[in-house]
């Protein structure tokens, strides 16, 4: 029986023969699904898939790109509502 924190869907499971021929569980943590942008959903580029925990042991300059809205929109949208705000019509 596996430990009560392992009992959750959190957990992969993934079944695993021993070279002494056993069968054996192997739990591991499953993968973060990729940031989205919010205007447009695409992919956001540039973004680790990550939890916060070990977004934390990541450098800074690894974390997100330096630009406005980066890590929130996707660079065309960045781009656009950036002309938004500038008042620029569509050059």
């Amino acid at each position: 029986m596996p430990q009560g924190n392992k009992r959750s869907k959190t957990f992969r499971k993934r079944t695993l023969r021993t070279p002494g021929g056993r069968l054996v569980v192997h739990h591991s943590k499953r993968k973060h699904k990729k940031l989205v942008c919010a205007k447009c959903g695409r992919p956001l580029l540039g973004v680790p898939r990550s939890d916060s925990l070990s977004k934390n042991k990541i450098k800074k300059s690894e974390r997100n790109p330096k630009r406005p809205y980066g890590g929130v929109l996707c660079s065309v949208c960045s781009r656009e509502q950036i002309k938004l705000e500038k008042g620029v019509e569509n050059v």
